[in-house]
């Protein structure tokens, strides 16, 4: 049977052969093949008896690999995923000083003023993102993008991979049984926390955040590596894309998560079998101190014994003095060989007790 292929010339490498302008689905060499192998019979063909596969070999820390992990654990946590269109407006990075004109990927043949630079930041997009579905009467949202950012410096183009995070409205739908409650900086601080530690990446030095997005932000980074930014996005900002209720932002780095995440390494230790002890303290202190530096001194007075310092309470109020704050802080001890006793404890308390008065002017209520 013909199959109406014309062969031109017979070489050494192969045919030259003229398809009839009607057979539109033979376009490749293994078109041809198929053709022939079609009409001559694959049962005719011999194949060996011995056969070859090709496993390619990916590390798990592949981009696309983390990036379903993190994302698979978000949408478990109610978030959607949202792709935003890469090109934006030139005039959203006046509303920070974090971003400058000067370094705008700038299109040739832009469609429009409107998408005439490649973003900076992901947050604009997002708060477009954020303000439509607002005007949707869709008020409660939680949504996350992996997205890049693309920058101009010098000669070079820099391109940076991001996840950003946005939560606003409610965390969950008003029920019969329970009351809606707003989504808040430590709800936000949670879910970041625990995709770092989904990647394996503990240990997290917590720092405040210089940048004007936020009105209330910190940075979280693990040796020099920035890993993420977050907080409460700055008023006038969200009422520039007409958004009137608060908006809280996770712009993580990326890049490097993805490079911590490859060095981490997983240690495992049996469960402790001696139990642990837990002693409060309700210290007077002036609006200035932090936690953190509660976390710090207590971890500096005690490395051993000490296994947690927790917040657990922050009162202001009439009944305190002008220009102070009061933090119920828990500690728990415990000693991985033998059962802590009431004296080695409060030993401990007096240590930590003694430095809060001299390093931060604390006192106990």
């Amino acid at each position: 049977m013909s199959l109406d292929i014309k062969i031109n010339n017979v070489t050494e490498t192969g045919l030259g052969l003229t398809v009839p302008a009607y057979r539109n689905d033979v376009v490749r060499e293994a078109d041809i093949i198929e053709e022939v192998l079609r009409v001559y019979g694959y049962n005719n063909i011999n194949t060996t008896e011995k056969l070859n596969a090709s496993i390619s070999n990916t590390s798990r820390f592949e981009d696309f690999k983390l990036q379903n992990i993190v994302g698979n654990q978000l949408a478990a946590q109610g978030f959607y995923e949202i792709l935003s269109n890469s090109l934006t407006s030139p005039a959203y990075v006046n509303l920070t000083e974090n971003l400058k004109e000067a370094h705008n990927v700038v299109m040739l043949n832009p469609l429009s003023n409107d998408l005439s630079v490649m973003r900076q930041s992901l947050l604009f997009s997002g708060l477009e993102a954020v303000s439509r579905n607002i005007n949707r009467r869709r008020s409660d949202l939680k949504l996350f993008e992996f997205g890049k950012t693309y920058h101009t410096y010098g000669d070079k183009h820099i391109e940076n991979k991001h996840l950003a995070l946005f939560l606003t409205g409610n965390k969950d739908s008003e029920r019969w049984n329970s009351t809606a409650q707003p989504s808040n900086f430590f709800y936000l601080k949670g879910i970041i926390t625990a995709v770092l530690e989904r990647l394996g990446l503990n240990s997290i030095k917590i720092s405040p955040i210089q940048n004007d997005i936020f009105s209330e932000g910190i940075s979280l980074s693990l040796g020099k590596k920035t890993l993420v930014d977050f907080g409460l996005v700055n008023k006038k900002i969200i009422k520039h894309f007409d958004i009137s209720q608060e908006v809280l932002f996770a712009d993580f780095n990326w890049d490097n998560v993805i490079e911590m995440a490859k060095h981490n390494s997983v240690n495992f230790k049996e469960l402790p079998k001696y139990p642990e002890t837990r002693r409060d303290f309700a210290l007077l202190l002036d609006d200035s101190i932090t936690f953190e530096m509660i976390d710090t001194i207590a971890n500096q007075t005690e490395k051993r014994l000490l296994k947690d310092v927790d917040l657990f309470d922050v009162y202001q109020g009439d009944n305190l003095p002008a220009g102070k704050k009061s933090y119920a802080v828990s500690f728990k001890f415990q000693d991985e060989h033998s059962t802590l006793t009431d004296k080695q404890v409060d030993k401990i308390m007096n240590k930590l007790q003694s430095n809060f008065e001299e390093q931060l002017g604390a006192k106990l209520r």
